[in-house]
């Protein structure tokens, strides 16, 4: 019977580990259990903040544009109803981009669909 060394993957795996690992205070960044427990928790919370992050850009879009529409004397939903009817197809990300950095240009928009919603 021949006994199996699994020295170098086991070297190679602990290591990479306590590498992701790195940075943790006290026996998290040391002990390899408590470093894989820590970088799995890690990892939850992570997957978690990604999609808490999308929503939080959403409703931050929202607000800008609901902003800048107001400042033209329109409410956000008339504008968003009146900017899907007359068939523009800029989504939220675009739009606060414009409110922000090309307020002319925005200004127009909401002239436009103001007439074409009018109309």
């Amino acid at each position: 019977m021949v006994r199996v060394h699994s020295a170098v993957a086991r070297h190679k795996r602990v290591k990479r580990i306590l590498k992701r690992a790195k940075g943790y205070r006290a026996t998290r960044s040391k002990r390899l259990k408590d470093a894989k427990d820590t970088i799995k928790r890690a990892g939850a919370f992570a997957y978690a903040h990604r999609r808490l992050k999308r929503r939080n850009l959403r409703k931050l879009w929202i607000v800008r544009i609901n902003g800048a529409v107001r400042a033209e004397g329109m409410t956000y939903s008339t504008f968003m109803n009146a900017l899907k009817r007359s068939e523009i197809e800029l989504d939220r990300k675009m739009l606060a981009e414009m409110a922000a950095r090309e307020p002319e240009t925005f200004s127009a928009l909401v002239a436009s669909v103001k007439e074409k919603a009018a109309a």
